[in-house]
């Protein structure tokens, strides 16, 4: 885990997503703490997907900032993972 404070990590996840499980092995592997939002129970995380006009998991907010689906490349930029 990199030297600076934990970034806030959320992901919005469905249950039988293939790509969110990948998203959440990553960051475990990086061992980056996040907090799961399953919209299917989660009314909530629900409201927040079309808050953000976003149709599909995973979306990983990181500082609030969404990505959405398993892009190494731009959760890797937002972190700070070389």
């Amino acid at each position: 885990m990199p030297a600076t404070s934990q970034p806030r990590i959320i992901i919005l996840t469905g249950a039988s997503c293939p790509w969110c499980s990948s998203v959440k092995q990553y960051l475990k592997e990086k061992r980056f703490r996040f907090r799961e939002v399953n919209v299917e129970r989660d009314p909530e995380g629900a409201r927040e997907l079309k808050r953000r006009n976003i149709m599909g998991v995973p979306v990983v907010l990181i500082n609030n900032q969404s990505i959405v689906g398993f892009d190494k490349a731009k959760i890797n930029k937002l972190l700070g993972i070389k």
